[in-house]
């Protein structure tokens, strides 16, 4: 196992037992509110401050940019930490164990390697640039299905952006009436992660961060998926991607350019 991968575990499960450990005692959590419909709860910050002191002090000339803390370290290295210490908050904070912690690490702009752990299940995905893709140590890869119409999907698309892009709400209603199921999980990070594993087909998020992506997107590509923007070009990490497996993508992309018969 590489090194990095094997240091950003250890930074998860330490993270995952501070998790665990208070999701115990829930009521007990302070819970504050970002945004509208977008909570941080003494947890995250916890969580993201251990994860950050683990990988900083076996990586001091990287840098580190975490959801709840922003960009520290050597902030101009080359080589980044990027972390969510838990995706999907709003679940932690309901008792509903479906939450992530999410931990890439980018050179020279790839991402080399991934973590994307669930505390409350133990299921531990991971991935390294060119050595595929796993959960809890099995080999995983993306679903064989071919069709859309039967095919399970999940999205990921926050309040704010659904007010300010109307489209997205007609697209969620096509996709939901063309598909087996459409899923909102709550965790863009385990969404990925699913994919990669083949339990569902594909993922539509938008308005997302890069911390909500970076980790999973690499475990889909190493599972043998693609990913693209709405367009179909390679800029997903501006906030808005789909992944699938490569027969879905183009059926995918037809749902949302439907007025664009170039769009493969």
């Amino acid at each position: 196992m590489q090194p990095m991968l094997k240091t950003a575990i250890d930074a998860a499960r330490a993270a995952g037992t501070l998790i665990n450990r208070a999701a115990l005692n829930l009521d007990q959590i302070k819970v504050g509110q970002k945004s509208a419909h977008e909570y941080v709860t003494e947890i995250d910050q916890e969580a993201e401050n251990i994860i950050r002191e683990q990988l900083l002090t076996a990586y001091p000339k990287h840098a580190f940019e975490g959801e709840e803390s922003g960009v520290s370290g050597h902030v101009k290295s080359n080589c980044r930490w990027i972390v969510d210490p838990i995706d999907g908050t709003t679940n932690f904070i309901h008792g509903l164990p479906h939450y992530a912690i999410s931990i890439a690490m980018e050179q020279e702009g790839k991402i080399e390697h991934a973590v994307i752990y669930n505390p409350a299940t133990n299921d531990l995905f991971t991935a390294s640039r060119g050595s595929g893709a796993f959960l809890n140590n099995r080999r995983i890869r993306v679903s064989t299905r071919t069709r859309l119409s039967e095919s399970l999907l999940s999205h990921a698309m926050p309040v704010h952006t659904l007010k300010s892009r109307p489209e997205l709400v007609r697209l969620q209603t096509a996709l939901r009436f063309g598909t087996s199921g459409l899923r909102n999980t709550g965790s863009a990070a385990l969404d990925l992660a699913y994919v990669a594993a083949g339990y569902i087909d594909g993922f539509v998020g938008a308005g997302l961060k890069n911390w909500d992506m970076a980790a999973g997107a690499l475990l889909v590509k190493e599972a043998g998926g693609l990913l693209t923007d709405f367009t179909g070009e390679g800029d997903f990490m501006a906030g808005d991607v789909l992944a699938a497996t490569p027969k879905l993508l183009p059926a995918l992309l037809r749902e949302i350019n439907p007025d664009n018969t170039t769009a493969v």
